[in-house]
């Protein structure tokens, strides 16, 4: 949109649907308050006037390139009319930008909102100037009373030029469809004579936008629309099919040929489309929204849901079913591997009442195992496709909602669990588990002298714990986050000081890890894992030593060579230099010998 055009919109808080209401809800002067009927206004620099005489509806006004229709009268300040499309029973179309009555009008239509009628005075410059107009005298203060009765939207799609859309009716307003999303719709292709190349079955055609469909202008466009929304476009040949044009046979449903370079129409529906979201970020858990589900929860980590489904191979092969034909409903948890990983994470973004599609990748199923299930064998390696209903979900009790009691026996029960997990090397789950742990008790003072020692140990247990996990999952620098945490709470705690000394030694900080070491032994001097890591310690700082020494020494080796070599080339050059002046030196003095012969 054009600078001189950018509008500051200010409309109330609730908007009154009485379309006669004394008072309008929103104006485009920067910063003012709304117009009243009846009250008039000055609206910028130009000297554009504004008299409210009929409030409309909504917020929304025109922009540029839109195109409105409106009923108008124009008059001069004398009250004689010069033009009216009241008086011919016929309103008024026309694009804004293009100044088909005069550059005033369309600046005085963009403020409008549908319904509204206002009275506009324009003064000469935006009126029709020094020149005038039939019935409109040069240099002529001119009004305009006009009703706004409704406009289409123009959007340039590419802001190019190279696809411009025209919205014929307005979709729902329930969002746009993405990349990845699927859409059915309906269109029909012409040649700016009119002749039909190609259109869409009557039911439609349905595609994932990110695969194409047609031309590129098609996916461009749809992404701008919402469901039922219709459009017309104008497709420029970059956007169509270039300078190759299109044969019949290379169209779907063709009925014409498009010549090379063609520009086109394009009568375009979005009938309606389903929502596909990457759950992992990788491709490999796809979910394909087929019923929108109620509200905006989803399920927590530890919430209890209870889903039907059917569950294919890619083939379509049904291998498994849940909840169908009187048979019970799956109840699980989740984020406790009681099911595949690509169930488990598909059906935590499931709302209540959803229904979808989860696309599987082996890796989130049963990998290179072979499954015997109750329909069929999942062959090794195999995608899966999962038909899936939340029926219903119970969320775990956060921690704000659970008294002193509940939240150190959560706390208790969830080290245990990651304690289990740890020994069974399933060091990431583990690690969530004790920081879920920690959740509970993270806010001290809340649990009384007694607890709060309870409480002190759970969470300097837990650090520990999960600092061994991020040993053990070569996240360094999360175990040394975790160590002086505990250190934070007891300065002198062993396990910590050993924990963070294996990490530092792992950084190669050879020095923070002889520190700790050395603060182990302060405190427990017979400990014989920590004397263990200090001898090892030793070990890693002799051998580091050993290649320092031995880098340094190629190092100066290779200083002293090219200082050598460095020396020899001085060398060779000065000698070279005093040759070149020795000679210098005799053809100056035989020249000076012959000037002397010369001059006798």
């Amino acid at each position: 949109m054009a600078e001189d055009t950018k509008r500051l919109k200010i409309s109330s808080m609730a908007e009154p649907e009485d379309i006669d209401s004394d008072e309008e809800p929103g104006e485009v002067i920067e910063s003012a308050p709304p117009l009243r009927v009846g009250q008039e206004r000055v609206f910028n620099s130009t000297g554009l006037k504004k008299k409210l005489l009929r409030r409309g509806a909504g917020f929304q006004t025109p922009e540029f390139g839109d195109e409105p229709t409106v009923h108008y009268v124009g008059s001069l300040v004398d009250g004689t009319t010069f033009i009216s499309t009241r008086e011919k029973g016929e309103p008024f179309s026309f694009k804004i930008g293009q100044g088909q009555i005069c550059s005033g009008f369309d600046e005085a239509v963009l403020t409008m909102k549908k319904g509204e009628i206002a009275l506009f005075t324009l003064p000469p410059q935006l009126g029709f100037g020094v020149s005038g107009t039939n019935g409109v005298p040069p240099n002529s203060i001119i009004q305009f009373e006009v009703e706004l009765l409704s406009w289409i939207t123009v959007l340039d799609v590419c802001k190019d030029g190279g696809i411009l859309k025209r919205v014929v009716k307005k979709g729902e307003e329930t969002g746009q469809p993405g990349d990845l999303d699927e859409v059915k719709v309906k269109y029909v292709v012409m040649l700016p004579d009119g002749v039909i190349t190609t259109e869409s079955p009557k039911e439609g055609v349905e595609f994932y936008l990110k695969d194409g469909h047609l031309c590129s202008a098609l996916p461009k466009a749809i992404k701008t629309m919402t469901r039922e929304e219709k459009a017309d476009l104008i497709v420029q040949p970059q956007y169509a099919f270039g300078e190759e044009g299109a044969t019949i046979t290379s169209l779907p449903n063709g009925f014409s040929p498009i010549p090379p370079n063609s520009m086109l129409h394009v009568a375009l529906e979005l009938v309606s489309f389903k929502s596909v979201v990457d759950i992992t970020n990788d491709s490999k858990v796809i979910k394909k929204i087929l019923k929108e589900g109620e509200g905006a929860l989803i399920p927590n980590e530890g919430a209890s849901v209870l889903i039907r489904y059917t569950a294919k191979l890619e083939d379509g092969t049904v291998f498994e079913k849940k909840g169908f034909d009187g048979d019970t409903p799956l109840n699980f948890i989740t984020d406790e591997e009681q099911v595949i990983g690509g169930l488990d994470r598909g059906v935590a973004t499931m709302k209540k009442g959803e229904q979808a599609i989860l696309s599987i990748n082996h890796e989130y199923g049963y990998g290179s195992q072979e499954i015997n299930c109750d329909l069929a064998v999942i062959p090794p390696f195999s995608n899966l496709v999962y038909e899936v209903e939340m029926i219903e979900f119970e969320k775990e009790k956060g921690p704000w909602e659970m008294d002193v009691d509940e939240r150190i026996e959560a706390a208790g029960r969830k080290k245990e669990e990651g304690n289990i997990l740890y020994k069974n090397g399933k060091y990431q789950r583990a690690a969530k588990k004790y920081d879920k742990a920690v959740d509970y008790v993270s806010e001290e003072g809340q649990f009384g002298d007694y607890d709060e020692k309870v409480v002190k140990s759970l969470r300097v247990s837990c650090w520990l714990n999960a600092a061994a996990c991020s040993l053990k999952l070569n996240d360094h620098k999360n175990a040394i986050i975790l160590c002086s945490k505990v250190r934070d709470v007891e300065f002198y705690n062993v396990k910590a000081l050993y924990r963070r000394a294996q990490a530092y030694m792992e950084t190669y900080d050879y020095e923070l890890a002889e520190l700790d070491i050395k603060k182990a032994l302060e405190a427990d001097p017979q400990n014989r894992e920590v004397k263990s890591i200090h001898k090892t310690l030793k070990q890693l700082e002799a051998e580091s030593n050993k290649r320092d020494a031995k880098l340094y020494t190629n190092m100066f080796a290779r200083m002293a060579n090219d200082c050598s070599i460095q020396t020899k080339r001085l060398k060779i050059e000065k000698v070279e230099k005093n040759e070149k002046d020795g000679v210098m030196g005799m053809e100056l003095e035989k020249g000076d010998n012959e000037m002397a012969v010369d001059s006798s």
